[in-house]
């Protein structure tokens, strides 16, 4: 059976330190449901765009929002369709994930048919393909890629699917098998169009349906899309170590899929923590409360030093008077957030108890 090969190094600790860090804050923080709601419209919007746009889609973000709005866009069919077929992808990963039991390559051939139907000629879609590719360097006309002949795909499909739910696999971080799936599946190059956004669906749908979708807030598309030298570096590292795919390691791959997975998880974390309330506050107050960027960073901070006169919050919100520091102290007060402790210049503010 093919396993997947890599070294746990310290880097990927790291990395996967901090995306557990970040899980924790997102999962637990009392996030209004009107911001939850917006934040994962945002999340697979920016999918969908960056998703497409990586291989060759010219419709703008916002195009891309207008096109899911049902709008009219002037652009060329082609595009508008990939955009389309992408968000019936979302739809689709969203059924796959309840689905029982393992995984199989007819997950994998659903979300190939969601992708390219209406693109590609009817006989190519949702089927393996039955010709030989190469990818080639658009300037130079360099091959860069050389997948498996078309008669190896089906083997090495089975082998890989074999892999992802044998015991021993199961035991692995989500992070790991959605990253081992990334590459395994780019590499193999399994259709004749539409690789790419199976495959990273298809890594998505790891992390749903092995709880790491951490609310579908994040886009991991957005990051390869904004650094694609980056992207395909990662890939081509791996690549040159060895013709056979099965005696690769993928170490340097991991490294770089787990850095992509915590720098946008972390980015969420920081953005949940300017709209929400610390996750300490969430069993006292009770209820949930969409708090401004200010206001965070008050709790932030005498969360971390305990108690603070005036003079020390001047210090964190020196943009702003100290009247204005004072009318947010007051809507924390009312909300019983915080609380004030004397009545004269020398009086401290604390997290109310």
């Amino acid at each position: 059976m093919f396993t997947p090969r890599f070294t746990i190094t310290n880097k990927i600790l790291r990395n996967i330190g901090e995306m557990e860090a970040a899980k924790e804050v997102i999962e637990n923080a009392p996030l209004v449901p009107y911001y939850e709601k917006q934040f994962k419209s945002e999340a697979i919007a920016r999918t969908i765009h960056h998703g497409t746009h990586i291989e060759g889609n010219d419709l703008s973000l916002e195009q891309t929002r207008e096109v899911l709005e049902g709008k009219e866009v002037v652009a060329h069919e082609r595009d508008v369709r990939e955009v389309i077929n992408y968000r019936n992808v979302m739809k689709l990963l969203d059924e796959l994930s309840a689905k029982r039991g393992g995984y199989d390559k007819g997950m994998l051939l659903d979300i190939h048919k969601e992708t390219v139907t209406g693109i590609v000629n009817k006989d190519k879609v949702g089927v393996f393909r039955k010709t030989q590719v190469v990818i080639k360097d658009e300037g130079s006309g360099e091959i860069i890629l050389r997948p498996p002949p078309f008669v190896e795909v089906p083997y090495l499909i089975d082998d890989f699917f074999e892999w992802l739910n044998a015991k021993e696999a199961k035991e692995v971080h989500p992070i790991i098998r959605a990253g081992s799936a990334h590459y395994v599946l780019v590499t193999i190059h399994p259709f004749v169009e539409g690789n790419g956004r199976c495959v990273r669906a298809f890594a998505n749908l790891i992390l749903m349906r092995e709880n790491y979708d951490i609310k579908r807030l994040f886009s991991l598309e957005e990051h390869f899309d904004n650094d694609l030298a980056a992207y395909y570096e990662a890939f081509a590292k791996v690549d040159k170590l060895s013709k056979n795919i099965a005696a690769r390691d993928l170490t340097v791959w991991m490294e770089y899929f787990t850095k992509v997975v915590a720098v946008e998880l972390t980015k969420v974390k920081d953005r949940v923590r300017k709209i929400s309330i610390d996750t300490k506050l969430r069993g006292k107050i009770g209820e949930q409360v969409a708090l401004t960027e200010r206001q965070m960073k008050l709790i932030e901070y005498l969360s971390e030093v305990g108690s603070a006169p005036m003079q020390d919050l001047r210090g964190v919100l020196s943009m702003v008077s100290e009247d204005t520091i004072l009318r947010d102290l007051n809507t924390l007060m009312s909300k019983g957030i915080v609380k004030k402790e004397g009545k004269t210049k020398a009086s401290r503010y604390i997290i109310g108890k």
